[in-house]
């Protein structure tokens, strides 16, 4: 596995608080959780303030979680999101969670744009391209 990344390498952040109820009986955070954390710097960035194209949504393609430490209760997890590529008709998210400046998880996510009527891909709009360019990893 490849180092653990830090927090400055991904210019957005969201936060998300860690409750009891997403341990489990050893009081780790569930592994389903981080996948939910992940969702939650996802949809902060990609939705608010939209910047899709009217009639279009997005999908995931694919979603891979590298588990690199433990969360316990109680505290809170910061996520980091960069846009790792784009392409035609979809783009690679890079993210990670931390907690206490600690990496905990790593994912890599391919989201999809479609059309909201046909429910097949559609290429990504030139505003959509612009917008998700400026948060793309510096070379």
């Amino acid at each position: 596995m490849t180092p653990p990344p830090t927090i400055e390498e991904y210019p957005i952040r969201a936060v998300d608080l860690i409750r009891y109820g997403d341990t489990d009986r050893q009081g780790h955070v569930n592994n389903a959780v981080f996948a939910t954390f992940f969702e939650t710097g996802r949809v902060s960035f990609l939705f608010e303030p939209s910047i899709l194209p009217e009639g279009t949504m997005l999908v995931i393609a694919r979603l891979v979680i590298d588990f690199r430490a433990e969360l316990t209760w109680p505290g809170q997890v910061e996520i980091g999101t960069r846009v790792e590529g784009i392409s035609n008709r979809s783009f690679t998210l890079s993210q990670a969670i931390f907690h206490n400046g600690k990496c905990a998880a790593t994912s890599e996510s391919t989201i999809v744009l479609i059309d909201e009527r046909t429910r097949r891909s559609t290429p990504l709009s030139g505003q959509l391209v612009n917008a998700l360019g400026q948060w793309t990893k510096p070379k």
